[in-house]
């Protein structure tokens, strides 16, 4: 079965390699990083579909050519200090890790209990530098900012300000910024301690719903 899914990893990387993935760090990344250890058993062999896919407690983990284009648009590099916002099963913390290097660091915060829990077993099984902690990812992480780069995997009706001032100078965030039905990929770059937003024209997605305050509305 490892066979197996080594070459449905390195027919994913090939693809992804001919549609959105141009940095090199990043194809490595795909490459190294086992995408079946981070779903349930029972969708495996999916594992490299390019599909989004449900996970634990009604999350998912976004399609591959998703998690690329928002890495590309990231402009990772090595040593750099990351936030993940909405790290479930910890798949694209891994992948930052690995971009990030041995002198990288990479947080992720998780809403959901059961699904912090989890992907904290996951890293520590793979042996992936990488910290996760439950709580509010819509307030950041203050006891470890500054962050070079902050990527929000969920949507938003817009970027938390809390998350922006967590950000370094020059630091950049990606997010998925719209409804709860549909939003596009915006990026927001701290300039002289200002912000300055871009908006990725490459397609419409759509996320599951970043919960806390700074997001939706409770119902």
């Amino acid at each position: 079965m490892t066979k197996i899914f080594e070459a449905n990893r390195k027919k994913m990387v090939e693809f992804l390699s001919g549609a959105v993935v141009r940095t090199e760090s990043i194809r490595k990344a795909f490459l190294n990083i086992k995408r079946e250890n981070f779903v349930p058993e029972s969708i495996k062999d999916h594992a490299y579909e390019d599909t989004a896919a449900p996970i634990w407690k009604g999350q998912t983990i976004s399609q591959p050519t998703t998690i690329a284009t928002m890495l590309e648009l990231l402009l990772v590099k090595e040593g750099m200090k990351i936030l993940e916002v909405g790290s479930g099963s910890g798949y694209v913390l891994a992948l930052l890790s690995e971009i990030t290097g041995k002198d990288g660091k990479v947080f992720g915060i998780e809403i959901v209990p059961e699904l912090a829990e989890t992907s904290k077993k996951i890293l520590e099984n793979q042996k992936i530098n990488a910290e996760v902690k439950n709580g509010d990812g819509s307030l950041g992480w203050k006891e470890n900012a500054p962050f070079d780069r902050i990527i929000i995997s969920c949507a938003c009706p817009f970027i938390p300000k809390n998350l922006f001032d967590q950000l370094s100078e020059d630091g950049r965030i990606v997010a998925p910024v719209g409804d709860q039905g549909t939003q596009l990929l915006e990026i927001l770059i701290k300039k002289d301690g200002k912000p300055v937003k871009k908006t990725f024209e490459g397609g419409v997605f759509s996320f599951v719903p970043l919960i806390g305050k700074n997001s939706f509305p409770q119902k």
